[in-house]
């Protein structure tokens, strides 16, 4: 039996999935990982969750759990018969945005998280959504529960992250690609240059969104991925990543 598993992001937990474990059909076996607060490094993290959870496996990951889907991918290929990639990059970490988070792992350190968060929040969201200001409180309230020491390890996971780009094209199986049309962080043209690299990708924006769809748009996600999953379960896709 292929199993389901959400990846959240960067100092997110199950929570971010709220929405989506509330309708995702229990013949998936849906559960949320939770290796990125417990392991340094992206490919530390998949490793963990391969070693942690047997068998066959669609992987769905938000921002760096796309990145530990991703580098799963490329370590168990025939284990990985789907991915869902939600707002993530295949990219390496960029000198500039490498320092920005040198510079926020510092005030991390420093006990200075909450202010950190706050800031982030604003390039999180699309600013012209109609919710936002709850939003921002649920965002917040999210992200504020990770301790300094798991944003600290977690930023250096990112900012040494692989270059997914090298083995993307070898890829085999289906890949769904969802980002938001305002994300500020990993742009659509990340999520763009993913699907072209990959064979079996399909790419959707999502309107008056910005780095957390299924925060921001859970119903458009939640469809996106429900139908998804109902086409890749059919017996000719349940065929192994060769």
């Amino acid at each position: 039996m292929t199993r389901l598993i959400l990846i959240p992001g960067l100092a997110c937990d199950a929570a971010m999935w709220q929405a989506q474990l509330a309708v995702l059909p229990a013949h998936w076996q849906p559960a949320v990982a939770d290796v990125a607060t417990r392991c340094d490094g992206i490919a530390a993290m998949a490793q963990a969750l391969l070693a942690e959870t047997p068998g066959p496996l669609v992987l769905c990951g938000a921002s760096m759990g796309g990145m530990v889907a991703m580098e799963a991918a490329r370590q168990a290929p025939a284990r990985v018969r789907g991915l869902a990639l939600l707002g993530t990059s295949a990219r390496p970490e960029t000198p500039d945005v490498q320092s920005l988070r040198e510079q926020a792992i510092a005030l991390f350190a420093q006990g200075r998280a909450a202010e950190v968060l706050r800031a982030n929040a604003f390039f999180a969201l699309d600013r012209t959504h109609p919710e936002l200001r709850a939003l921002t409180a649920r965002y917040l309230a999210l992200v504020t529960r990770a301790s300094p020491a798991q944003l600290i390890r977690q930023n250096r996971a990112v900012s040494a992250r692989p270059d997914a780009r090298a083995h993307l094209p070898a890829l085999r199986c289906p890949v769904l690609l969802v980002t938001g049309a305002s994300d500020s962080l990993t742009p659509p043209e990340c999520a763009r240059e993913i699907a072209g690299l990959v064979p079996q990708a399909e790419l959707h924006l999502l309107p008056r969104c910005g780095h957390m769809p299924t925060l921001e748009q859970p119903a458009a996600v939640n469809a996106l991925l429900l139908d998804w999953l109902a086409r890749i379960s059919r017996p000719a896709a349940d065929a192994p990543c060769p």
